[in-house]
């Protein structure tokens, strides 16, 4: 059923593009009700309108919060043009039908996270009147209004239909069929529970509900090419994109492991992501140091991987990251001549952080059977750091332990972590039995010719028995750091005792499924 417009309601605070959209309303001879700022940049634009104050009786009142809240205008969107009643009641009191509302609403993430930004930057607090005041009422209510009466009324709730509405109108002369209205109603609705919902994280940051967001990207596929994916979330405040083609389902999954990783280290460290683990680390004084060492962990993984550094991308490294393929890269910062060479290969992602951490998500969510499960992140590295072995740790010790224990963190379940100066030398994760990821890391090491003596030990959980401790030891490990907590942890203590090793209760799991 096509539904001629006459008559157009535009209260909006982004203005872009609505000048062009306007003047075509007004050359199909349309009557626009406007308010405030936007009936100003229309008649600024030689666009003519009529006050919505002149249907309310009302000016814009209480420093604007109450301008539209009124049945003249609520009347006239949400008023059925197929009933009598309601057709008799609106000429009765003057009620005009308004056919088409054009309505974004005020902007409260953008600035929730300007303050947020600005509090990360220099300290202080969120000027949380600023923030409420971006609390939209009248806004949403039109919106809703007139997408519950999609039947008889079009609504345009975000700046990126504008444009969509005014080629429906040069090509059906202001006409929009029923479909049409349908679909500009179900973005509607999509549009304002995403402004609640980021409203109700603000107040509810404990319980955090994830958005289908702003901003909707449908991804070429998922895990495979048979399974259609679609990611929500807004990206661009996270990262911009320098070159290289769309990320994918599996690029994402990778990039959020590797910022994870990225995010527990302030020395300068690079790391080489596959499959959501860590296969290659090192912590160094420089950029290009880091990354030869954590690609000497496991030359062979690293092929295809997602590379992040905390540090700035020069030249030198660059051309050392250049020899290898990879699919992704992510840094803080690149050197102009690190990017020209970067850049060789156009589907090559690369991408720079923009250091937001109040951004990042304290919470995780995960779906499964009808439901999701949410918990917060895994913050932290130990709870307590208690010698229990046959002697205390040397100072290298400590340092490779506790960056042992980070690592083995971001690591599948059951996760073994060998390091030696700040360098993973072998891993092992996903395995249904510790022993295996043990001997998985160890075989690792032997490939790349790693000698294991010096090198120290990290278990995301507890050891149930000592054969662990033993199998380590023969292979040349000394020290062990672990969260302790089985009923049988005396039994690697005193082998770790009797042979002086040395062990590390952290009293603090990081077990990771």
């Amino acid at each position: 059923m096509q539904k001629k417009i006459q008559s157009a309601l535009i209260s909006v605070f982004y203005k872009d593009g609505l000048n062009s959209l306007a003047k075509k309303l007004q050359e199909l001879n349309v009557t626009i009700y406007s308010t405030g700022g936007t009936q100003k940049f229309l008649e600024d634009n030689n666009v003519k309108c009529v006050a919505v104050e002149s249907l309310t009786t009302y000016p814009s009142i209480l420093g604007g919060r109450v301008k539209t809240l009124h049945p003249t205008v609520f009347g006239g969107i949400l008023g059925k043009r197929d009933d009598a009643q309601h057709v008799q009641e609106m000429q009765q009191y003057n009620i005009p039908e308004i056919d088409l509302v054009i309505v974004d609403l005020y902007p409260f993430e953008e600035v929730l996270n300007e303050q947020r930004a600005k509090v990360s930057s220099f300290g202080g607090d969120l000027e949380e009147a600023l923030i409420i005041e971006k609390i939209d009422i009248g806004g949403p209510s039109m919106i809703r209004a007139a997408a519950k009466n999609f039947k008889d009324v079009t609504v345009i709730a975000a700046k990126e239909d504008y444009a969509v509405l005014e080629k429906i109108l040069n090509e059906q002369n202001a006409e929009i069929n029923l479909e049409q209205r349908k679909n500009f109603a179900a973005k509607a609705f999509e549009v304002v529970m995403n402004y609640d919902i980021a409203i109700n994280n603000y107040f509810n940051p404990q319980v955090q509900v994830t958005q289908t967001s702003s901003i909707k990207q449908i991804l070429r596929y998922g895990e495979n090419p048979h399974q259609k994916a679609t990611f929500y979330g807004n990206l661009n405040e996270l990262f911009t994109q320098l070159n290289g083609k769309e990320l994918s389902y599996n690029n994402l999954v990778d990039v959020d492991a590797a910022i994870q990783l990225i995010n527990e280290f302030t020395d300068t460290t690079f790391a080489i992501i596959k499959h959501t683990n860590v296969c290659g680390i090192a912590q160094r004084n420089s950029v290009k140091t880091a990354w030869d060492t954590a690609l000497a962990g496991d030359p062979e993984s690293a092929f295809g991987g997602v590379l992040v550094t905390n540090g700035t991308i020069d030249k030198a490294t660059a051309e050392a990251i250049n020899e290898i393929f990879f699919e992704v890269l992510i840094a803080p910062s690149f050197n102009e001549d690190a990017l020209q060479i970067l850049k060789s290969k156009k589907n090559r992602i690369l991408l720079q952080t923009i250091h937001h951490q109040s951004l990042i998500n304290n919470r995780q969510n995960k779906s499964l059977l009808n439901g999701m499960l949410v918990q917060d992140i895994d913050n932290g590295n130990f709870l307590e750091w208690k010698e229990v072995g046959g002697r205390e740790t040397t100072a290298t010790e400590k340092d490779d332990l506790t960056f042992a224990n980070l690592v083995c963190k971001h690591l599948k379940s059951n996760a073994i972590a060998l390091i030696k100066n700040k360098q993973l030398v072998g891993k092992g994760c996903g395995q249904t039995s510790r022993i295996d990821s043990l001997r998985q890391a160890i075989e690792k090491a032997k490939q790349f010719n790693f000698n294991l003596k010096g090198a120290v030990l990290a278990s995301d959980a507890f050891f149930p028995f000592n054969d662990c401790v033993q199998i380590a030891h023969t292979a040349g490990i000394e020290a062990f750091i672990q969260p302790g907590g089985s009923i049988r942890d005396k039994d690697s203590i005193d082998y770790c005792v009797e042979n002086k090793l040395a062990m590390v209760i952290t009293g603090l799991r990081h077990f990771k499924h």
